[in-house]
């Protein structure tokens, strides 16, 4: 399979889990939550840019490579070339305990830092990296994730 491909066939993963969180919520407009916090905004931004009310749009899920911050892109590349990697833990398993990416084995993602200037630890930046090739980055140390489309 190509490294497309899988990229796609992750996006598509992503794209069900979307619609199974909205269909898992649509009795409740607020899907049990408080009208507090990031889950609040996440929830009132994917409705402000969705095309069915309610429905979050592909553009919630997705970043382009060239939207993210250059650390994100220099990440990218080692991966791509195997290492060497700034950070003893860069390479180990992402166990998605938050179940937010898609349901796979354990040891099937693994994840690796994104440099945070001026943060004196690792900072809340990862990329996410599944079996299949295809990439996730968050911004917010796992409480959200886009799924990095794949360059043509």
């Amino acid at each position: 399979m190509t490294p497309f491909a899988r990229r796609l066939a992750g996006l598509v993963g992503l794209v069900l889990v979307g619609c199974l969180v909205w269909w898992s919520q649509s009795g409740d407009p607020s899907g049990g939550r408080t009208a507090e916090g990031p889950a609040a905004t996440a929830t009132a931004q994917s409705q402000a840019n969705s095309s069915a009310p309610g429905m979050p749009s592909l553009d919630d899920f997705t970043v382009a490579i060239g939207d993210l911050p250059p650390e994100a892109v220099d990440v990218i590349g080692q991966i791509e070339a195997g290492g060497p990697f700034a950070y003893p833990k860069d390479g180990g398993v992402f166990g998605n305990r938050e179940k937010l990416l898609p349901l796979r084995e354990r040891g099937y993602y693994r994840e690796y830092t994104v440099a945070t200037p001026g943060s004196a630890d690792r900072g809340a930046r990862r990329i996410i990296a599944g079996g299949n090739g295809e990439l996730y980055y968050t911004a917010d140390h796992y409480q959200s994730f886009r799924l990095i489309q794949a360059t043509t």
